[in-house]
């Protein structure tokens, strides 16, 4: 199953995947930290700066595909419902690619500062 890991320890992220979850996608949304990540092929470092999307490219779990940030997110919205899989489309592509990708780092570098969030939350 196609799988959004998110950042537990820091409260924004985890209010993040819980609007996720109310979307209804067709991706688990699960903590970052309770997921093997090198079974995954998930960079941790990365993983700790980008929400990671891990999808299951040929139908078996040793064959998976992974994406960060902004690209992660769009296709998570590309497992929910038609409204949903339209934006996602369009968070991929240019030119709307461009800023999703801008607005994604300047949120996660800012991710402490948002509501819900701590001092935890910060990249460093």
């Amino acid at each position: 199953m196609p799988t959004l890991l998110y950042d537990a320890d820091c409260g924004f992220c985890t209010q993040s995947a819980h609007w996720l979850r109310r979307r209804r996608l067709g991706a688990a949304i699960e903590p970052l930290q309770r997921a093997d990540l090198a079974a995954l092929g998930v960079d941790p470092v990365r993983a700790r700066r980008e929400i990671p999307f891990v999808s299951d490219d040929s139908g078996t779990p040793r064959h998976t595909t992974v994406s960060y940030g902004a690209e992660a997110v769009a296709w998570a919205l590309l497992t929910g419902g038609p409204g949903w899989r339209l934006v996602g489309r369009l968070l991929l592509h240019p030119p709307l690619s461009w800023p999703a990708r801008a607005v994604y780092v300047l949120v996660a570098a800012n991710r402490h500062r948002l509501p819900g969030a701590s001092e935890s939350c910060r990249i460093e």
